[in-house]
Order: structure tokens, then C-alpha cells, then sequence
């Protein structure tokens, strides 16, 4: 049974302030991409703790492995976030998840070991952010069928401001309080506020559509055979496209996580930056992905959701060039460096929830976006283990630069290969 005016008039009305409650939960979510802000001193911590000097002394690169950790669970857990997004609501899962993710910050605190923080951050972090995450998103999607990719790019921009707001405030506290009261107190912080905005999140309804607003006719290569959109997980599966997209996404998402989990140390190593300077660097990263998002999110709605994204992958290989040329003292070069990469890795997470749904359609697409959300778990192993690893060998960051700007390459010819499935879908 379709919803009454009555009904419609209302949801459309209160769908801005679903997605307003959204986006300061994703605020707070957002913060796990402040961990290279974390890494140099928890790693001077953990080596006083345990007395390890010499090469047995962990390196802010060594804690990189966290992070690894929290996007390789993240996706996994984005899958199990999607599934019960579709069945036991938004609601429940964020309140759920907001509980998990702000005690995994205050557990970091007790953290004695790498291998605790593994738990505690990388696994902690990992399954409350993927719960959240999926859950506001898919939800704010379905509330603007009119507006996919803006909405798109607004509610994963702030999920990227997290990492603009959090480097200054976690220094802050780190320098004040010691490493182990910040993280404390951060999760204290983020409890009260995702469960406490879990409680203004709406479902939307099956077959909402916003009052005053026609759905578009769907493109030829987006219908089944029975001339419906939807598709469920399976039927997404069985779809080769899919395929396509989730390479393509995993292409896109290397150069941001690379740097993204290493930002502060390659401040410091690459450039010579103070740490202080580099936690403002980390925040420029986190605030032009978050531009990107918007700003992507917004031109897909207009120029299309793969051009959008091809134009992204070649500006992504000017940043990663841009890095590969900077030395010490270029601090301005630097700055460009990374604005561009982070715009660019914004956009892939900004357009990705609208084009998942275009493709295979809104009703399924919690569960759908967390199954493409692979993609960037892929990318989450990749990226910080190819600079760790080329860092370890060479003794600076230019290969892995070098590496990305090729994945990027890669991922245009994909984009052309996902139009020519397309136009046979059609033909």
C-alpha cells in the first residue's frame, strides 16, 4: 500500500532533519581517518611502556597496521550494517553502533600493546563505523531520490569533516592530556552524540517519493528483464557490471587511503614538517576530500555519475604527480599534493551510494552499497601497505606515488569498459 499525501507531506518535510541528525553522526564517525594524528605518539608510548628501543621500537609507520585493520573490518561489517539496515531499521543499528564505536576510542585508551590497539582501534573502530556508516547513508539516499549524488556527497562529506575537525582536537588533548585521556575522552564524546541523534533518524518508507517530484524514467541498461530496477544481492551479483564498478571504486580509493593513513608521518619524513604542522596538513587532506564529496556528489547529478568519476581518476594522477616531485622544505607543494588527491578520493565516496542505487536500484541498496563497499575495504589493504612496504625498501615514498598514479591510470580504462557494457546493455 503507497503512502497517503498526508504522509508524503510530512516525510518530505522531515527528511532534512533525518539527514541533518545523519550528518553529525557521520561528523564523529569520520574521525577514524585522524589515525595518523594518533600513530607518532602512541608509538613513543607503547615503546616507554615496553622498553623497546633500537629496531625492536615501533614506528609510526609499524601502527599503520591499525588503520589496515579498521578498513578491512569496516567493509565487512558495512555488510552485516547494510542487512540489518534493510530489516531492523537505521535507528537501532546507529544507536548499536555509536555504543561500539565510542568504546572502542575509550578501550584504545587502556591500550598497552600494538596488538590491543589492533583490537581495540583497528577491530573496534572497524565494526562500529560499519554499522554506522551504511546506515545513514543508504537511509538519506532513499529519502532524496531527487538528489543522489548531492546527497551522496553531503553525507559522506561530513563523514570526511571528521578528519578535518579531529587532527586539531586530538592534538590538542594529546598535548594537554597525554594520548591515552584523548582517546578516552573523544569516545565518551562520540556516545552522547551518535546514540543520542540515532533517535531523530527516520526509516524511509518503501516507494517514498519526495511531494512535487516525478521519478525519472530509468536508463535502458539500469532495467531487468521484467522492466523493474530493483535487484537484490544476488541478482546484483549475477550482474557483470558490478564487477566493473567494484574494481573501478577500488582504483579510485588507493591514492586517498594510502596517504590518508600515513599523512602525518610522510609530513614529517617526506617534507620535514613539525607534528603540529603535520596535524594541520592531515586536516587540508581530510577537508578537500570532504569538498570532494559535495562537489562530485553534485556535478554527477549533472554531467553524469562515470564522467564524473573518469575526470576525478585523471585529476587524482596530477596529484600523485605533484607528491612524487615534492621534496624537503616544499610545504607548499605538499598542500597541493595532497588537496588534489583528497578531492579526488572524496569524489569516489560521494558519487558511489547514488550510483550503486541508479544501477541497481534504491530498495535493496543498504545491503547493495555494502556489498560494493568491498571495493574500498580492497583499496583500505592496499593503499597503506603499498606505501609501508615501498617506505621499507626505498626509504621514501616516490614508488608508492608512482604505484597509485597507475591504479588511477587503471581505473579510466575501467570506466571506459563499464560505458561499453553499458551501451550493449542498450544495443
Amino acid at each position: 500500500m503507497g503512502l497517503s499525501l498526508e504522509e508524503t507531506k510530512y516525510l518530505t518535510g522531515r527528511r532534512w532533519f533525518v539527514l541533518t541528525a545523519s550528518c553529525l553522526i557521520n561528523l564523529c564517525v569520520g574521525s577514524m581517518y585522524a589515525w595518523s594524528v594518533f600513530a607518532t605518539p602512541m608509538a613513543a608510548y607503547l615503546n616507554e611502556l615496553n622498553g623497546l628501543v633500537g629496531d625492536a621500537a615501533l614506528t609510526p609507520s609499524a601502527l599503520a597496521v591499525v588503520f589496515v585493520v579498521t578498513n578491512v573490518v569496516g567493509p565487512i561489517m558495512t555488510l552485516c550494517g547494510g542487512y540489518l539496515h534493510d530489516t531492523l531499521g537505521p535507528k537501532k543499528m546507529i544507536f548499536i553502533g555509536g555504543l561500539i564505536y565510542g568504546g572502542a576510542m575509550i578501550l584504545s585508551g587502556f591500550a598497552t600493546s600494538l596488538t590491543f590497539l589492533m583490537l581495540s582501534y583497528g577491530a573496534g573502530i572497524g565494526i562500529g563505523n560499519g554499522f554506522v556508516y551504511i546506515c545513514t547513508i543508504s537511509n538519506s539516499v532513499k529519502f532524496f531520490p531527487d538528489k543522489r549524488g548531492l546527497i551522496g556527497g553531503l553525507v559522506t562529506a561530513t563523514y570526511g569533516l571528521g578528519s578535518v575537525i579531529m587532527p586539531p582536537i586530538a592534538n590538542a588533548l594529546i598535548t594537554s592530556a597525554g594520548v591515552l585521556d584523548a582517546f578516552r575522552f573523544i569516545g565518551i564524546a562520540f556516545i552522547i552524540i551518535i546514540c543520542g541523534c540515532s533517535f531523530l533518524v527516520l526509516k524511509c518508507p518503501a516507494g517514498f517519493t519526495p511531494e512535487g517530484w516525478t521519478p525519472p524514467a530509468p536508463a535502458p541498461s539500469q532495467l531487468r528483464t521484467d522492466g523493474t530496477v530493483d535487484r537484490n544481492w544476488k541478482e546484483m551479483l549475477a550482474d557483470k557490471i558490478f564487477y566493473v564498478m567494484l574494481f573501478m571504486l577500488s582504483c579510485g580509493a588507493v591514492s586517498g587511503l594510502m596517504i590518508i593513513s600515513q599523512a602525518s608521518s610522510v609530513a614529517q619524513n617526506m617534507v620535514g614538517m613539525s607534528r603540529a604542522a603535520a596535524a594541520s596538513a592531515v586536516s587540508a587532506l581530510a577537508l578537500f576530500n570532504a569538498a570532494g564529496r559535495v562537489s562530485a556528489g553534485y556535478l554527477s547529478d549533472k554531467l553524469g555519475r562515470v564522467n564524473t568519476l573518469t575526470f576525478m581518476l585523471g585529476l587524482s594522477i596530477i596529484g600523485l604527480g605533484t607528491l612524487y616531485l615534492t621534496g624537503s622544505g616544499s610545504v607548499g607543494q605538499f598542500y597541493v599534493g595532497v588537496s588534489i588527491v583528497g578531492v579526488c578520493f572524496g569524489s569516489f565516496m560521494g558519487v558511489y551510494p547514488g550510483f550503486t542505487a541508479d544501477q541497481f536500484g534504491p530498495k535493496h541498496s543498504g545491503f547493495n552499497y555494502g556489498i560494493m563497499f568491498i571495493g574500498f575495504g580492497v583499496a583500505g589493504i592496499l593503499g597503506p601497505n603499498i606505501m609501508t612496504k615501498t617506505f621499507a625498501s626505498t626509504g621514501d615514498y616516490q614508488l608508492s606515488f608512482m604505484i597509485s598514479a597507475g591504479l588511477a591510470a587503471l581505473g579510466i580504462v575501467i570506466s571506459f569498459v563499464y560505458r561499453a557494457m553499458s551501451k550493449a546493455k542498450t544495443a
